[in-house]
């Protein structure tokens, strides 16, 4: 489900209107803004835990809600999309998922976190899908479903807060119908790692519209999307809200236009065509 963020109301012939554009580390930025706004984020930084697990939106969010810099961003990620391909980071002793108690880094694993949650405690994780009901995904080719096989359960249990950053440029026609078509041992070839599409249940979703709608009271649509020479995944948003809160909203955009792309990891999975796009040959790249 999309978070819900009440707007304020405003007749008609008050509003303004602006028109956006943001690429894939812009809106990266916006959404962690957003994420780091969010009042369950707040309370749970202040009483609870917080367990930000890896993946390059996330890196954005660790840095907005624990206020440090993290470089390379690429060093955050597990799975990734990289020279067109579906690739894992391979760099040994990359970032691990962040576990805050009362907003301080705690040096435990999350899985011995989550075994402390409780219904105020909150747990990040990114997606790799999102359709238009507000439902995500999570492309997964570890055989035990990596980060979501080992947490979703627990945190669905306890009724614990899970939040999932995820771009609009990651927008399929539904989640549940791609879900269905996919799975690890199901491919004859894969231009990179087979993978399956796990739906995250009971998840609040923030994309740019609800990062917009929690940080500036401001409406926006998905009006268009794409771009070239660096710009591929970019989103189009029409803004529209009273004028205060649309200055607001631009002054925001102006501030995060120019965040760089995030980099490639420094070694990844193996290029599909080394192994003849073999599925089987490409999971045992894992280790």
């Amino acid at each position: 489900m999309f978070y819900q963020s009440s707007l304020p109301d405003s007749k008609r012939g008050n509003l303004v209107s602006a028109l956006v554009s943001l690429t894939p580390s812009e809106s990266k930025r916006l959404i962690a803004k957003g994420v780091a706004a969010l009042p369950e984020i707040k309370r749970a930084k202040e009483k609870g835990l917080i367990i930000i697990a890896r993946g390059t939106t996330n890196t954005f969010v660790a840095e907005e809600i624990m206020g440090i810099k993290i470089e390379p961003k690429s060093g955050y990620c597990r799975g990734c999309v990289v020279d067109g391909e579906l690739r894992a980071n391979m760099k040994r002793g990359g970032g691990n998922d962040f576990v805050l108690r009362q907003g301080k880094v705690v040096d435990i694993r999350p899985q011995e976190a989550l075994k402390e949650f409780t219904a105020g405690d909150v747990f990040i994780k990114g997606a790799s899908a999102v359709d238009s009901s507000g439902q995500a995904g999570v492309l997964a080719a570890n055989l035990q479903a990596g980060t979501v096989g080992y947490s979703m359960v627990t945190v669905i249990a306890r009724g614990a807060h899970l939040i999932v950053p995820v771009g609009l440029e990651k927008v399929v026609p539904s989640v549940n119908q791609a879900a269905e078509k996919c799975g690890i041992f199901r491919y004859k070839y894969t231009t990179g790692l087979p993978c399956a599409l796990i739906p995250l249940v009971n998840g609040k979703v923030v994309t740019e519209i609800q990062a917009l709608a929690v940080l500036c009271s401001i409406s926006a649509t998905h009006v268009a999307s794409g771009g070239i020479g660096g710009s591929e995944g970019t989103v189009v948003l029409a803004l529209e809200g009273n004028e205060d809160n649309l200055e607001k909203a631009f002054e925001l955009v102006k501030l995060i236009k120019g965040e760089p792309p995030v980099p490639s990891p420094e070694e990844t999975t193996p290029q599909a065509s080394s192994l003849n796009y073999d599925p089987l040959a490409l999971l045992k790249t894992l280790g």
